[in-house]
């Protein structure tokens, strides 16, 4: 898929240099004069601190640990700046949703995705997590290229370079159905996402992780997780089918009461809340990460806390759809580790993800200072990478050597204690991005191009305008 659009190929990437750093931000903490050593597959083989820079060295100023992007949509992107102007509520936004997902095809994909994580590279994002559920054509038919929507997300992440967990999404139905009865069929907007039922969407993922491995395994970059869209878009009995048959190793995402609505139609037709149907189910455990969580129950959280599951909370998108605000700090004393996600992509910026989850606890709670700016950086960074399977990110030895380098002396962060970045800094202060010891942004742009992301995103605007 990568020749079907010319001019495209991956720029060759650049050979990995020991990286020295005037400060690292490491476990919270400003360390000075850190240099860094990385081996073939881009970890870390070395740290030094306090020690001169070398002559081979890349020099570079206070870096942070690069950001995890948790819970994306990238064709949600589109709607960006197009949706405010009617009013409405989630469910309204919805319908503008399901039009940019029918207008999508594989190459035309792949255009939006690219640009869509290059804007994230730009910004900080060292990692995405794709929660990826437009599989087929807009009728229900597969593509006659098998999992050409599937390639068309990780060709477009490989291509720019950044790290990506394609959450695979089972997505079966429009709702959970009445009370003993059978789950509501997809919508005629919706059958693109569908596979049929549990084993369809199985074969499909089981499948599509032989053709990633041999497509994209070398890159170090493609890692394939799954998810489970919502208790009500998988019937109780297909979600038991799934959780039977998938290896305990891959990540599983799933969102969770982001909308009042799912709680009441789950309680009114299981007795139960989502939260405690899935625990019923055994999904309730470390390796699940939950997006929203907004409308919880006290046992809710106490059951979230006591699995060690991660809450990935969106707070730009959760304030832009007027989802409320979730109990994210009762949820992090109860046990659980919070991450974020930038979701609709109507904002790309982790440092404003990072402060909108410590704004909206301050405006719930009227305190200051619920989340120390450490707890900030570490959901920004480590529990985002060990949310979507990518292991331990701490800048420690075998870790992976993804950094950002944050601009210490602009307007927005002149005079702030290093280690309070993630409180002041914005993805404008972002000087340069390392994924696995190589340089893949600096200022804006990607490594070894011409265009920047935002010349791409207009290049793929226009290409689904003169496609309709």
């Amino acid at each position: 898929m990568t020749g079907e659009l010319g001019g495209s190929s991956p720029a060759a990437p650049e050979a990995r240099r020991p990286l020295w750093a005037s400060t690292a931000i490491i476990n919270g903490r400003a360390i000075a004069r850190v240099r860094f050593t990385s081996d073939d597959g881009g970890r870390i083989a070395s740290v030094e601190h306090d020690v001169d820079a070398r002559a081979d060295d890349r020099v570079l100023g206070t870096v942070v640990p690069g950001m995890a992007n948790a819970h994306s949509h990238a064709f949600h992107r589109l709607l960006r700046g197009r949706t405010h102007a009617d009013g409405g509520d989630f469910w309204q936004w919805r319908e503008a949703m399901y039009a940019a997902a029918a207008s999508l095809d594989p190459v035309l994909y792949r255009r939006v995705a690219r640009a869509v994580f290059g804007e994230m590279l730009v910004s900080g994002w060292t990692a995405v997590g794709e929660f990826h559920y437009v599989h087929h054509q807009a009728d229900g038919i597969p593509y006659p290229t098998r999992h050409a929507m599937e390639l068309a997300v990780s060709d477009a992440a490989v291509d720019v370079g950044i790290r990506l967990t394609l959450l695979d999404t089972a997505y079966l139905a429009s709702g959970i159905g009445p009370a003993g009865g059978p789950a509501t069929p997809l919508l005629p907007e919706q059958v693109a996402f569908g596979d049929g039922n549990a084993e369809g969407w199985l074969a499909r993922w089981h499948a599509l992780r032989d053709t990633l491995a041999a497509t994209h395994g070398s890159t170090g970059l493609v890692t394939l997780g799954a998810a489970l869209h919502s208790v009500r878009a998988v019937p109780i009995d297909a979600m038991r089918t799934i959780l039977a048959s998938l290896p305990a190793d891959v990540p599983l995402h799933l969102h969770l009461s982001e909308q009042p609505q799912e709680n009441v139609d789950t309680l009114a037709a299981t007795g139960n809340t989502p939260t405690a149907l899935i625990a019923a189910l055994g999904a309730l455990e470390e390796r699940l990460s939950l997006v929203h969580a907004t409308h919880l129950t006290d046992a809710d959280i106490e059951a979230i806390g006591r699995a060690r599951a991660t809450i990935v909370m969106c707070p730009t998108t959760e304030a832009d759809l007027g989802d409320g605000i979730g109990p994210a700090r009762r949820l992090a004393d109860a046990g659980a580790r919070i991450a974020v996600g930038s979701d609709q992509n109507a904002v790309i910026d982790p440092f404003l993800e990072l402060r909108g989850l410590e704004a909206g606890e301050r405006l719930a709670s009227g305190r200051r200072g619920r989340f120390t700016p450490t707890e900030l950086l570490t959901a920004g960074t480590a529990a985002g990478y060990e949310s979507l399977g990518l292991g331990r990110h701490t800048l420690a030895v075998g870790d992976p050597l993804d950094l950002v380098e944050v601009n210490t002396t602009s307007l927005r962060t002149t005079g702030s204690d290093p280690a309070q970045l993630a409180l002041t800094a914005t993805s404008s202060d972002v000087e340069r991005v390392v994924v696995g010891g190589r340089v893949v942004a600096e200022r804006g742009r990607l490594t070894g191009r011409s265009a920047r992301p935002e010349t791409l995103l207009a290049e793929a605007i226009v290409a689904l305008g003169s496609s309709t």
